[in-house]
């Protein structure tokens, strides 16, 4: 299966990414089984702390029923990195000409990052069909994406960067979108006092919101 499809399965599996940006490798298990328990199976990892990497590899190995992928993916080298630290994704914040060959070459499933049509429409020359848009609120939000369904009727977004609770089920109401990715289902206080209940009660609200 190509990466396309591939992406376009994981982001089936559920209408929110938690985009999880983790400091301490100690919190790494707990934080993703209490997203699992509570219906959101797939986690982006963020490379931008020191044990983005090791944190993955825990919960790869820890949590098989996690769909476990990594973001904030900026080159090629990184790229491979995740692979073999056992990455079922990628996901960047943009994407160059460079890193976008490396993903179709590594067969691994890729989220790219756009904000303009111009670089949706690149995206699309290289097969991908399902592209990040980041920084969703500060790039456009919602007027953004409905402008672009009918000109860019063949691709779907993910909405990642300022998206809330309270946001989410309008962008999720729309064709064009296939799911969204958030932080606000592992805040950062929950995460440091270990209130792993209140991020699966989070993690469970979030599961229940509805794609179009």
């Amino acid at each position: 299966m190509s990466p396309v499809g591939d992406i376009a399965a994981i982001a089936a599996r559920a209408p929110v990414i938690p985009v999880l940006t983790i400091e301490t490798p100690e919190t790494a298990v707990p934080l993703a089984r209490a997203l699992v328990r509570g219906g959101l199976p797939v986690l982006e990892i963020t490379l931008r702390t020191a044990v983005a990497l090791e944190a993955l590899r825990i919960i790869v190995d820890e949590v098989p029923e996690a769909i476990v992928g990594a973001g904030t993916v900026l080159d090629a080298v990184q790229l491979d990195q995740v692979q073999r630290a056992g990455a079922r994704f990628a996901v960047s914040p943009g994407c160059t000409e460079a890193l976008a060959r490396a993903a179709r070459s590594s067969g691994l499933p890729f989220l790219p990052g756009v904000q303009t049509v111009s670089e949706a429409m690149t995206l699309a020359e290289h097969g991908f069909e399902i592209l990040k848009f980041f920084p969703a609120d500060a790039a456009g939000g919602l007027t953004w994406i409905k402008a672009v369904g009918a000109p860019l009727s063949g691709l779907r977004f993910c909405p990642t960067g300022g998206v809330t609770a309270e946001t989410a089920p309008a962008y999720l109401a729309l064709p064009n979108v296939a799911c969204v990715g958030g932080s606000w289902v592992a805040p950062r206080v929950a995460v440091a006092t270990g209130d792993w209940q209140s991020v699966e009660r989070l993690a469970a609200a979030a599961s229940t919101l509805k794609r179009r």
